[in-house]
């Protein structure tokens, strides 16, 4: 929304329209406009070009992006013969601190997001002309070191990749709510009994890209009291589809993921590798660490196959850490199964139960 307002009041000024404070940013399919806050325009490289910034007010305590800065620069490219009427009337170009995907070098952005461009500044492009937006955050790339972008093959800054005009935390009880309402919804629609929960946008791109033909719920971090809600409604199945660096909370018996929360992960690591017997030396190497992705790395030097047990342990300690945690509130039969990703977006390791439905994924 904020990308939309800078972008839209500084392609006003480009077409000598009069800056305001403000800018009403319209939601596709919606009646109901959003008032986004500008901070400043004007206009660069002898008119031809103009600059508007806006700054992210989500509101949300535990949110890396409040009050990020937003850059966005426009300018006009006539339609010619020699350059024909482009596909799309705008052509939204990644700058600086904004995320690409590594295979494509395409620029990480949502379809709703894209929506909301073209929502906003259609009306406003001169007859004749194209749109180039380029977006800019000028401290995107130094944020995004503290997500899991990399680990969805998102690089050079923070994705755009919002499916709503809404902001919620998912550290927030509204997360929750949210999510149940969403299971809700999903039961009364021919369920037939299995579901698939993910933990946010990137778990949600990366199982739809793989068409899996199960529904999916998006949980954010409220994965325990989401699997409770799930055993209550008489689901058979659920399947927890994520990155290893969220799911091998729940190995250690953390059901709220948020980092804000509980971390955790390298003492759990340590735990399991101690289990599979991997020399002192090598557990010592693991206990320095800061990352999930480190540690597989320095076990898969050590011995690949030991590795391997390691992460297979911790798929199978997922499902039951996760079934013992859900019979302490409700007594149950549910089937939870385990299948995890690693930072290359590669399917790597699936627990007793996640191996029946492994073949989905694919």
């Amino acid at each position: 929304m904020w990308v939309a307002g800078a972008a839209r009041s500084a392609l006003k000024k480009l077409v000598g329209l009069p800056f305001e404070k403000y800018e009403l940013i319209k939601i596709p399919n919606e009646k109901k406009e959003i008032k986004i806050e500008i901070h400043s325009v004007g206009l660069l490289k002898g008119d031809s070009q103009a600059l508007g910034i806006s700054f992210a007010k989500s509101g949300l305590d535990l949110d890396i992006t409040q009050n990020l800065e937003i850059w966005t620069i426009v300018y006009l490219e006539k339609i010619t013969f020699t350059n024909p009427v482009q596909k799309n009337s705008i052509n939204i170009i990644a700058g600086s601190g904004v995320g690409i995907i590594e295979s494509t070098s395409e620029i990480c952005i949502s379809d709703f997001a894209k929506k909301v461009l073209y929502e906003n500044l259609l009306d406003t492009i001169p007859e004749g002309f194209n749109l180039n937006l380029e977006i800019i955050f000028p401290n995107g790339k130094f944020l995004a070191e503290r997500t899991s972008n990399k680990s969805f093959g998102i690089v050079d800054g923070l994705s755009i990749i919002g499916t709503s005009a809404e902001t919620y935390s998912s550290a927030s009880p509204d997360q929750l709510e949210k999510a149940k309402t969403n299971l809700e919804n999903l039961i009364k629609n021919d369920f037939k009994g299995q579901v698939v929960f993910v933990i946010g946008e990137n778990g949600l791109n990366l199982a739809k890209t793989c068409n899996v033909k199960l529904p999916i719920i998006k949980v954010g971090n409220w994965i325990g009291p989401l699997i409770v809600e799930a055993a209550i409604k008489n689901v058979r199945t659920v399947i927890l589809f994520g990155y290893h660096g969220k799911l091998i909370k729940l190995a250690g018996g953390i059901f709220h993921t948020h980092n804000h929360l509980a971390d955790g992960r390298i003492e759990i690591l340590v735990y399991l590798a101690v289990k599979e017997k991997v020399p002192p030396e090598i557990i010592v190497k693991l206990s320095n660490l800061n990352t999930l992705e480190e540690a597989l790395s320095v076990l898969e030097k050590f011995n690949k196959s030991i590795a391997g047990k390691v992460f297979q342990n911790l798929s199978n300690t997922i499902e039951k850490r996760s079934f013992a945690y859900v019979n302490r509130y409700v007594k149950t039969d549910l089937e939870i199964a385990s299948i995890i990703f690693d930072r290359k977006r590669q399917i790597r390791w699936a627990g007793i139960n996640g191996n029946k439905y492994i073949s989905y994924f694919k």
